[in-house]
C-alpha cells in the first residue's frame, strides 16, 4: 500500500498541486470513503476515525462533504411525512 500512496504522491505533485489541496483532497476521500462505508452514519465513522462526532461534523462542513450523497440506500421519512397505519384488531382468545 505503501508503494501505492508513494506513486499517487508522486503524481500529484508532478501535476503541479498545491500541498494544501492534496491534503484537502486526501481529507475528502478519506472521509467519504469510511463515511460511504458506515452508510453515512456520522457516530459510527468518528469511532472508526478515532476523532470525535462534531470534529468529523465540522471537517464535513469545511470539505463540503454531501453526507446524503453517501448514504446506502434509502432512510424511513419522517414521523410527519408517514401514512397513519391503521391499528390491528386484537386476536380473539383461543
Amino acid at each position: 500500500m505503501k508503494e501505492h500512496l508513494e506513486q499517487l504522491v508522486l503524481q500529484m505533485y508532478r501535476s503541479g498541486l498545491q500541498y494544501s489541496e492534496a491534503v484537502r483532497e486526501f481529507q475528502r476521500m478519506f472521509l467519504a470513503t469510511v463515511l460511504r462505508e458506515v452508510s453515512a452514519n456520522q457516530v459510527k465513522a468518528a469511532r472508526k476515525l478515532g476523532i470525535h462526532r462534531n470534529t468529523l461534523r465540522r471537517k464535513i462542513h469545511e470539505l463540503e462533504l454531501d453526507v446524503k450523497a453517501l448514504r446506502i440506500g434509502r432512510r424511513r421519512p419522517p414521523l410527519s411525512e408517514r401514512a397513519l397505519v391503521e391499528r390491528k384488531l386484537p386476536r380473539a382468545t383461543r
